[in-house]
């Protein structure tokens, strides 16, 4: 037993003559950076499958039978995929998996992305393949979340030879920029205006405690929003995110697809999150007299 192996867990090193198993080092599990990232992917996730009651916990012990994983694709693109509800069976949920990432790839091949996880990975609860997924499909369906950059793990590699375990150790790139993977899309209309007239764009700041947004709403669908469901004066950072929530509701009841932003992008004065929130407002009410 190497010693780089003192803190794997015991059921992780039960493994077949040259078999192989990955896993995450205990120690950059506890980096805030990666308990940050699994954070916003768990509450992206739980936002998502609002509607479907279902809850995630935690990702490995969740998605690796592809129930919540098939639930999430057809609900991010709209579509029902022919697989059994309920498998209980590793083969069942093997061919659950196979059908779900099927799906995923014949989304993601088309870009030229690298595909870091397979079935065998994500049933036998491969965290670091999981969270590659994740991501990648974060990043396609341009989840209104931001993801922590430069997210690195150190992976553990254990092989099994002539009835020795033997380790090693690898660094895995999970994330990069925001840039480099926002890059991965074509640039619309608001990059280019936001290259060409930052300067310009500072009136959104005054959308950023979400109290013109409400009231906007209210004039908009000639309604009084009463005051007790807003805070007219915010003060804190929570207040104001409380208002643009509650603005996203009113656009939400008014017909809108749900903004693509987060009221903390708002709040945080991210001018192109703010922007395409109006823009939305503009399209759907710019022939109301």
């Amino acid at each position: 037993m190497s010693p780089a192996l003192a803190d794997v867990h015991p059921e992780d090193t039960q493994l077949e003559e040259n078999e192989e198993r990955t896993m995450i080092d205990p120690t950059s599990k506890e980096d805030p950076k990666f308990k940050e990232l699994v954070k916003v992917l768990l509450d992206w996730i739980n936002d998502v499958l609002v509607e479907e009651r279902i809850i995630v916990k935690q990702l490995e012990e969740d998605l690796y039978d592809g129930q919540v994983l098939q639930k999430l694709l057809e609900k991010l693109a709209g579509c029902k995929l022919n697989v059994a509800e309920v498998t209980q069976s590793e083969i069942g949920q093997k061919q659950k998996l196979q059908t779900v990432l099927e799906a995923v790839h014949d989304l993601l091949r088309p870009r030229g992305w690298a595909l870091r996880w397979s079935v065998d990975s994500i049933h036998g609860k491969n965290l670091v393949a999981i969270l590659h997924l994740l991501v990648s499909l974060a990043m396609h369906f341009r989840a209104p979340i931001r993801l922590p950059e430069h997210v690195t793990v150190q992976v553990v590699v254990v092989r099994k030879r002539e009835g020795l375990l033997h380790s090693s150790h690898i660094s895995e790139e999970l994330t990069t920029t925001t840039g480099m993977m926002m890059g991965r899309f074509e640039r619309d209309a608001f990059d280019t205006l936001f290259d060409h007239a930052p300067d310009k764009l500072s009136v959104v700041k005054k959308f950023a405690d979400g109290v013109y947004l409400v009231l906007l709403m209210g004039l908009l669908e000639d309604y009084f929003v009463p005051l007790h469901n807003f805070y007219l004066t915010p003060e804190s950072f929570d207040q104001k995110v409380h208002n643009v929530s509650f603005a996203f509701e009113l656009m939400l009841d008014g017909g809108l697809k749900k903004p693509k932003a987060r009221p903390e992008d708002v709040v945080n004065l991210d001018l192109k999150s703010t922007l395409r929130v109006l823009y939305n407002l503009f399209t759907k009410y710019k022939n109301v007299e």
